[in-house]
């Protein structure tokens, strides 16, 4: 069963096409990961999913459910984690998921039962009477989760739900993602840290430029480009590089420079370092690293759209 059905969903502002013509479904009990640099459309396509933004053209269904028929029904199904922290710093743990919780129509015992569980699933019992702005950022992310929970929703969106916060909480939200699957929940996850997507997502979407371009399982996307690897070279200035110059060396398919680092994709069969190095030293560059990368999803991602996942 899908619970989630986009067909050819469009959204312009002005004449710039943010989400462009996009067709997708997910599958009841995925954890689907959606890919995309900063500007690629894919908060514009959570938005429009949750009901924050008005879709142009195309559909959107929920558990069989067109969302602008049955908004209602679709807001008790959904639960959203965004990326900017949804929580109220003058109220409790407690009364944060509470509130939250009662959005969705929870009363009484069941509002009072919701709330507590969904504290004891991210940790924070023991917090429940503490102020937010007592909490470190992993603490915040997690109650952020909580709220989003309670109400038990069949479809949870996290979007960049580990943004600035330390490894340890990084790795409970991951453990809390894989737990929430378990207990049939579906997800949507979104990340600028690519091996969390490779470590729990069951199927990834690339979206560049409002378009899907590529989707599937990580071994599926990694097929895509068997063809290819990664050159990573660290040099000490990157002011003197000719990209172009780069780019003319037999086998060299694509060119990234971030910092001080040169990422060049290049085909597997084709022994041109030598010619690459030799670049490098002809025009007095001085390399500090070199190290060469078998396809994995970094690669998949920078061959397919030319950026890196965390380029604005």
């Amino acid at each position: 069963m899908n619970i989630l059905k986009i067909k050819d969903l469009t959204k312009k502002f002005g004449d710039f096409i943010a989400v462009d013509n996009m067709s997708l479904s997910i599958a009841e009990g995925e954890i689907f990961g959606f890919l995309g640099s900063n500007g690629a459309g894919k908060s514009t396509v959570i938005h429009m999913v949750t009901g924050l933004l008005r879709k142009n053209n195309g559909s959107i269904m929920i558990l069989g459910k067109e969302t602008s028929k049955h908004s209602e029904f679709i807001k008790k199904h959904i639960g959203l984690v965004p990326q900017e922290l949804a929580i109220y710093e003058d109220l409790t743990a407690y009364e944060n998921v509470r509130f939250f919780a009662g959005l969705y129509g929870l009363r009484g015992q069941k509002l009072q039962d919701r709330t507590e569980e969904a504290l004891k699933f991210v940790g924070l019992t023991e917090k429940q009477k503490s102020y937010p702005k007592t909490f470190s950022g992993g603490m915040k992310r997690r109650l952020n989760i909580a709220c989003a929970i309670a109400h038990q929703p069949k479809l949870i969106i996290m979007d960049e739900p580990t943004v600035g916060i330390d490894p340890q909480s990084r790795n409970y939200i991951l453990t809390s993602v894989r737990k929430l699957n378990e207990m049939g929940c579906t997800i949507i996850y979104t990340s600028h840290y690519m091996e969390e997507v490779e470590e729990i997502c069951t199927r990834i979407a690339i979206i560049d430029h409002g378009k899907i371009i590529a989707e599937g399982t990580k071994e599926q996307l990694k097929s895509l480009i068997t063809d290819s690897k990664l050159i990573f070279i660290t040099v000490q200035s990157v002011e003197a590089i000719d990209v172009t110059a780069i780019q003319a060396i037999q086998g060299v398919a694509n060119i990234n420079v971030v910092e001080n680092t040169v990422q060049i994709t290049t085909e597997l069969g084709v022994n041109n370092l030598n010619q690459i190095i030799a670049y490098f030293i002809n025009n007095q560059i001085e390399i500090r690293t070199l190290d060469e990368k078998e396809p994995n999803l970094e690669t998949v991602f920078l061959t397919l759209t030319g950026r890196n996942l965390r380029d604005a």
